[in-house]
């Protein structure tokens, strides 16, 4: 298996070059060479497996060997005893055509702790194996910081620094990112917003001498890694409903603000997951609904929502959409990026926004949209939804057919976004993991959101370790 970027210009790698490359030399992003096939055949035998055996299998097509099979299970295994719940990502039927994905069940209580805890666990093996030091750089909205952070603590030969908006973030995810007292971890609260610190990220990334000078690696969904581990619970949530129903495709509702998760199922479908329409949920910040319903993707001006880890105006793993459906071709991919950064927006021909329906519906969902669906929930079934969760199902209630059968991703634990259930005159009981958070002291540094202020701080954590 080699991996190429989007904008063709880095030579074919490896899966193991790919993990630690993360953003492409080139700027772009990295893909497979050639998405894996897996035949009706092959799904009828994996939907008998455990969450981890499908891992295991999913993982193989792209790790091709470059990790022996019992130390690939080992990592596999390792990463997912964390989770609280044996099916790691369980089903929940909410209506006869709904069912919840419950992605919540790591140790952070967010859905990045399902690619996180493996990634973590994958960058310790890499560093004992090659016996370099690994520095983690990596930007958040809220849950990736935490889910990170618990994914490499304590590992030797890792340190790792995450950036988030200073103030934007809900109070439970804060206090999961800076109340862990490690000399290896720093947490820098930028003033200003998610986009902010992801174009850091990319310029800092984009800086290949400063890359290698430090060993950086990426956390944030740039890394393949990330959407590869997503992918898996798309097919073990397909193969849950599939024994309930005699519908062959079931859609997906995804609620997303970096194109990441829902990039999963684009993949899983791609792969031969029998996937029907990926529904794209987004909130105020709805770059990507603009996108697939009139082909132009425009960032707008920032808003601060109820679901604050989706208000993200530019969506990284975009570019990794764009891939495909430019044909696979990195010279219009590369020519329409260049063009994206002069003009500040990209527009598509009606041919390939037709191209676009074809796998994705979307609705962006209003602050009151996503309080009345919370408040809906909870008093007509008993089922509390996080605010994300929520603009999930509402896009569901917009987008899918009566006919068709849908599972929304719940992407978090309610308990992590107590500001927005509040506005809903509902009273919650926090988690004992979540309320001890309340009681222990932070360690954070608030900086400018500016590229220089981070290097001096970033120098001064990764250069005890640089080899």
């Amino acid at each position: 298996m080699n991996f190429v970027s989007t904008r063709g210009n880095v030579s074919k790698i490896g899966f193991i070059d790919t993990v630690l490359m993360g953003l492409a030399n080139d700027g772009g992003l990295l893909v497979p060479e050639k998405i894996p096939q897996i035949p009706a055949e092959k799904l009828e035998v994996m939907s008998k497996l455990t969450y981890q055996e499908l891992a295991f299998e999913i993982f193989s097509y792209y790790i091709d060997g470059e990790i022996p099979d019992n130390e690939l299970k080992s990592l596999i295994e390792k990463s997912y005893a964390t989770f609280r719940h044996p099916e790691i990502t369980p089903i929940q039927k909410l209506k006869d055509n709904m069912y919840v994905l419950e992605l919540f069940h790591g140790p952070t209580f967010a859905f990045k702790d399902i690619a996180l805890q493996f990634l973590g666990n994958l960058y310790s093996y890499v560093s004992k194996k090659t016996g370099e030091s690994i520095h983690i750089l990596g930007a958040t909205s809220g849950d990736t910081g935490a889910s990170a952070i618990e994914g490499v603590r304590g590992k030797e030969g890792i340190r790792i620094c995450i950036l988030h908006p200073h103030g934007k973030v809900s109070k439970v995810q804060e206090l999961q990112m800076t109340t862990v007292d490690d000399k290896s971890v720093l947490n820098l609260a930028i003033k200003g917003t998610f986009d902010d610190g992801q174009r850091i990220i990319k310029e800092l990334f984009s800086d290949v001498d400063f890359k290698n000078k430090y060993h950086i690696r990426a956390i944030n969904s740039i890394n393949f890694v990330r959407i590869m581990a997503q992918t898996v619970y798309y097919f073990y949530a397909y193969f849950q409903v599939k024994r309930e129903t005699d519908l062959e495709n079931i859609n997906f509702s995804v609620p997303t603000g970096n194109f990441g998760d829902i990039f999963a199922g684009y993949l899983a479908k791609k792969m031969g997951l029998p996937v029907g329409k990926l529904i794209v949920a987004t909130n105020e910040n709805n770059i990507l609904e603009s996108f697939i319903h009139d082909g132009v993707y425009k960032p707008g001006e920032f808003r601060s929502t109820y679901s604050p880890s989706m208000d993200i105006q530019v969506a990284s793993n975009f570019e990794r959409y764009l891939y495909y459906l430019l044909g696979e071709n990195p010279m219009v991919v590369s020519d329409l990026m260049e063009k994206f950064k002069e003009e500040g927006k990209i527009v598509v021909s009606d041919d390939l926004l037709h191209k676009v329906k074809e796998d994705f519906a979307a609705h962006g969902v209003n602050g009151e949209e996503c309080l009345k669906t919370i408040n809906k929930y909870s008093t007509d079934i008993g089922y509390l939804l996080d605010p994300h969760t929520a603009c999930g199902v509402a896009a569901y209630e917009s987008c899918n057919k009566s006919s068709e059968i849908c599972v929304t991703l719940s992407t978090a634990h309610p308990a992590k976004f107590n500001e927005s259930i509040e506005r809903c005159y509902i009273q919650q009981i926090f988690p004992e993991q979540i309320s001890d958070l309340f009681n222990k002291p932070q360690y954070l540094e608030v900086v400018e959101a500016n590229k220089g202020e981070v290097v001096r701080h970033l120098e001064k954590l990764f250069s005890l370790t640089a080899k």
